[in-house]
């Protein structure tokens, strides 16, 4: 299959690597000093042979500065198709840089904008709202209403909706009900937190801030921080991806 026929989005990570499965991305990669190593078929490839026929980044479920990142790779070579997940970000050092140094050549942004908007899924089978473009509007207070009348609201302690996403910005409306936390953990970029409704505690290891409509924090990256909602709160979760 050409590359460039690759969907630009399957959906979550499970449904994308479902989804490459079926266009013959069977096999898994892992990363070993120098090559990329398939342990189902004992085949080992030097950067120089394979190529990276596409990238997708992901946020986490519950969490979305939790990323992962995989990637559809192929070698004409070995005449073998697969994944890897979770490469990127991986510790460069004297054994791994031709290896790292490829991977990152994905990584490199484009300045033109490029149009998105997401998919549907079965939770919002809508659709077709803009994630980026030249100038992309986004009604907060619809948005907030949108995720309490969400089945996820009402069955966990949380929501959230990417509102907007480009290589290298990422926006996104979180929901707590009281008490609800985001544990603590590390974002691998810059982020910000601006509360809309609601209170929380914004807790690093040497500060806690409480937090109401209208205040705004900034953290720089891999910070480990953690985030527990004194009442019902919803609050814009901005991203500053990390290309290094």
């Amino acid at each position: 299959m050409d590359q460039d026929n690759l969907k630009e989005s399957f959906g979550t990570l499970s449904e994308t690597i479902n989804g490459l499965m079926k266009l013959g991305y069977i096999h898994d990669f892992n990363i070993s000093e120098e090559c990329l190593v398939c342990h189902q078929t004992n085949v080992t490839l030097s950067p120089n042979d394979f190529q990276i026929d596409k990238v997708y980044r992901f946020e986490g479920e519950s969490n979305p500065e939790d990323q992962s990142i995989l990637y559809a790779i192929s070698s004409a070579k070995f005449d073998i198709k697969g994944v890897l997940v979770n490469g990127y970000g991986i510790s460069s050092d004297d054994t791994t840089s031709k290896l790292i140094e490829k991977l990152e050549t994905h990584h490199v942004v484009n300045t033109a904008t490029e149009n998105k908007s997401n998919e549907a899924t079965a939770l919002r089978p809508e659709g077709n709202r803009v994630l980026n473009a030249e100038l992309v509007e986004m009604n907060l207070n619809q948005f907030i209403e949108q995720l309490k009348n969400e089945i996820t609201w009402k069955e966990s302690d949380r929501n959230s909706l990417t509102i907007f996403k480009s290589s290298t910005l990422r926006i996104v409306l979180m929901g707590l009900h009281a008490n609800a936390e985001l544990k603590a953990h590390k974002a691998n970029g810059v982020i910000s937190v601006q509360v809309l409704e609601g209170k929380i505690n914004f807790s690093t290891a040497n500060q806690t801030s409480t937090m109401e409509k209208g205040n705004m924090i900034a953290l720089q990256e891999n910070v480990t921080h953690s985030v527990t909602a004194l009442n019902e709160s919803f609050f814009l979760l901005s991203i500053v991806m990390n290309s290094k």
